[in-house]
């Protein structure tokens, strides 16, 4: 059973960390402004498996950091944290979600709605672009 919680930008380091930039220093897995954000876990069996942060600017949001393990992919529960930001970003006021895409998880990013809106650009090798949806 998979339950979502808050949880604090700390809690999310490692976990940002070892699936998204591993050969980089943990320093750059951290965002300026964590602390205005708010971020969630998925747990299973009271074990941090995913995380995901976000951040409200009026009706605006943008979800950052969204990492699951790598054992835990392809099991729906991307598919619940998103749905529980998106839900959020609602309820928070948000009208527009963002989020800076990596390519590979393009097709994941449709299934919500989510359209590219940008160019690719890149993060160090790795090819992005920005995907939005209306809420």
């Amino acid at each position: 059973m998979i339950h979502i919680q808050s949880i604090t930008p700390e809690q999310t380091y490692a976990l940002r960390h070892s699936v998204l930039w591993p050969d980089k220093l943990l320093e750059y897995v951290k965002v300026e402004n964590d602390s205005d954000g708010y971020h969630f876990g998925a747990y299973r069996n009271d074990e941090l498996i995913a995380v995901i942060s976000l951040f409200v600017n009026g009706p605006e949001s943008r979800f950052r950091k969204f990492a699951a393990r790598p054992d835990c992919q392809r099991q729906g529960v991307g598919t619940l944290l998103l749905n529980h930001v998106m839900a959020e970003a609602q309820r928070l006021g948000a009208s527009t979600l963002w989020c800076d895409a990596r390519l590979d998880a393009a097709d994941f990013y449709r299934r919500f709605g989510m359209e590219a809106v940008s160019e690719v650009f890149y993060k160090g090798p790795i090819p992005y672009a920005r995907f939005s949806r209306t809420l």
